[in-house]
């Protein structure tokens, strides 16, 4: 394979599986795709050291990283542990002054920690945390979105993004988020890429957006 494709390395968000990333389409001759998965932690892992097993999955030089919501903030942690060309967060934060008020509380009550996440195997409840919508018309769909529904994990993930006090961002970050985010409102966020009418779940219903804008904001 010729040496000018870039290698684009996605993350899906919290417990969602690689198949959020279906719909999405990159020219062959100038990109490559690669689909990661979230695997289960160590309950006292820390998200560096998460990042840095995670990192051992990318198997080219300078890739492009994009990670969708949680695993937006995931890739940025890997891009500061290998040298990737660009990481792109989408439906996600880049400091932690854009996390809502709601997370910010909870880094200092803890409140999250009273969560009830044993329930998580009500696919409603997970796609609540994890896509911030009610589901109840479309459950066949977040069925097969969301794939992780182990309760160490989802409780890891809460308190990591929580608690993640990054204050600067990458020059190499490009950040695109939806008018219409119910997890991560734009009002919180300076310097993205806009998508009119985006909600969180935006990778997979404007997927046709991400099909057009994607080569560009990859190769700027």
């Amino acid at each position: 394979m010729s040496d000018s494709i870039i290698h684009v390395y996605f993350m899906p968000g919290m417990a969602a599986s690689r198949k959020i990333f279906e719909y999405i389409k990159l020219p062959k001759k100038q990109f490559q795709i690669h689909l990661l998965d979230w695997f289960i932690p160590e309950s006292d892992q820390s998200l560096t050291d998460y990042a840095k097993q995670m990192t051992k999955k990318i198997e080219h030089p300078n890739p492009v990283l994009l990670g969708v919501s949680f695993g937006g903030v995931l890739v940025q942690e890997m891009a500061k542990l290998i040298p990737v060309k660009k990481v792109i967060v989408v439906s996600s934060v880049k400091l932690k002054r854009e996390l809502p008020k709601r997370m910010l509380f909870a880094r200092y009550t803890k409140v999250h920690k009273l969560l009830p996440t044993g329930l998580i195997t009500n696919v409603e409840l997970l796609a609540k945390y994890a896509f911030g919508e009610s589901v109840t018309k479309r459950l066949d769909l977040y069925e097969k979105y969301l794939s992780i529904r182990d309760k160490k994990y989802i409780d890891w993930c809460i308190d990591r993004l929580v608690n993640w006090d990054q204050t600067e961002y990458a020059d190499n970050v490009v950040h695109i988020q939806g008018d219409k985010d119910a997890v991560f409102p734009i009002a919180n966020i300076k310097d993205c890429i806009k998508v009119p009418n985006g909600t969180h779940t935006m990778i997979i219903h404007r997927a046709k957006w991400f099909n057009e804008h994607l080569p560009t904001i990859i190769l700027d």
